[in-house]
């Protein structure tokens, strides 16, 4: 289901939104801090990963004025269903995520989903808030999570139960 908040559409993603939604992660990545994702990735693999891969669940993203502030997925990872959220920097918690999750909220409830995990690096308050306001409860910590060039940054598991 699309949603709208304001002149901000929410909406599933296309296949045709994969562009976009790779540049603005690699636009995240190249910033640092803010995901664990270190290399910059392509159309392909998002569009794989993240909007119609096999193990994609759900896949939501919101535009303004045709630009992407954010997007959304879900993907069953290791057995569990994983939340990835990118927002477009400097527009962080403006209603832009707590609006695609609950038009995540219900993708995952139409297909029996039950809970869905964040890992957030521990260095990422952005994102820990973010997961913390929506309503995830720590399930977990990781303090010697480390990125490739060896950093070490920690990870914070998050869960979140559906009541389906």
């Amino acid at each position: 289901r699309d949603g709208k908040v304001a002149s901000m559409i929410v909406r599933n993603a296309l296949q045709q939104d994969a562009p976009g939604m790779a540049g603005l992660l690699n636009e995240i990545i190249a910033i640092g801090g803010a995901t664990a994702h270190e290399r910059p990735t392509d159309a392909a693999k998002t569009r794989h990963y993240a909007i119609d891969g096999p193990d994609v669940l759900s896949s939501v993203l919101a535009e303004e004025g045709g630009s992407i502030l954010g997007w959304q997925s879900v993907e069953q990872f290791q057995g569990e269903p994983h939340i990835g959220t990118y927002v477009r920097p400097g527009v962080q918690a403006k209603v832009i995520g707590a609006a695609m999750f609950a038009i995540t909220l219900e993708a995952l409830k139409s297909r029996g989903v039950r809970h869905v995990i964040a890992s957030i690096r521990a260095d990422n308050a952005p994102g820990l808030a973010y997961y913390a306001r929506i309503g995830f409860r720590d399930i977990g910590h990781e303090p010697d999570f480390a990125l490739e060039d060896g950093r070490k940054v920690g990870r914070v598991h998050r869960r979140f139960d559906l009541n389906v």
